[in-house]
């Protein structure tokens, strides 16, 4: 019986060393991309950006966006993973909307792992916020627990609000 144990120990132990060394590296190349905001998410702030998104592909941020929708949180993240799963695959752009996600506290494993199979299934671009500073910039103003919907004109803040609802956000988008 100690044999097995010990054998099944062993195999858990170079398995996870072996995933580890998979999907352990962080492909993110900070250099492609950045961030600025003169005052986080508030009223007034101008804010420009170059993000990925859960392919690689990059998104810069146009005149032609008008609302941002901004994640800090897991369950705010399902919340509008749902919403938009539920709509058509061109919603965000006849919104002109980008979802945005802020991934920065997740352990590159787990990323690598979990969520960005998960992400890459989505019918929709989601935004990634890979880097702490960014992220941090994009949390000033923001409640963590909530769905941050920021309405732009020409990059500048107009108006931010706070939701935590699927119904609250398809309102805040109507």
């Amino acid at each position: 019986m100690k044999k097995i144990i010990l054998a099944l120990l062993l195999l858990l132990i170079i398995g996870g060393g072996a995933l580890y060394t998979i999907k352990g590296k962080d492909t993110y190349d900070a250099g492609k991309y950045n961030a600025t905001l003169s005052n986080g998410l508030n009223e007034g702030s101008i804010i420009s950006f170059t993000l990925p998104d859960q392919f690689d592909k990059s998104h810069t941020l146009s005149d032609a966006v008008s609302t941002l929708i901004f994640v800090s949180a897991k369950a705010t993240g399902h919340t509008v993973k749902e919403f938009l799963k539920n709509q058509p695959k061109e919603y965000l752009e006849k919104h002109h909307a980008l979802f945005i996600a802020d991934i920065s506290p997740m352990p590159v494993i787990i990323r690598n792992t979990f969520a960005m199979p998960d992400l890459k299934k989505q019918h929709y671009s989601v935004l990634l916020i890979y880097d702490k500073a960014f992220a941090g910039d994009f949390k000033k103003g923001t409640q963590e627990d909530k769905i941050t919907i920021v309405s732009l004109k020409n990059g500048k803040i107009e108006k931010v609000d706070a939701v935590d609802s699927a119904e609250a956000l398809e309102s805040s988008l109507e």
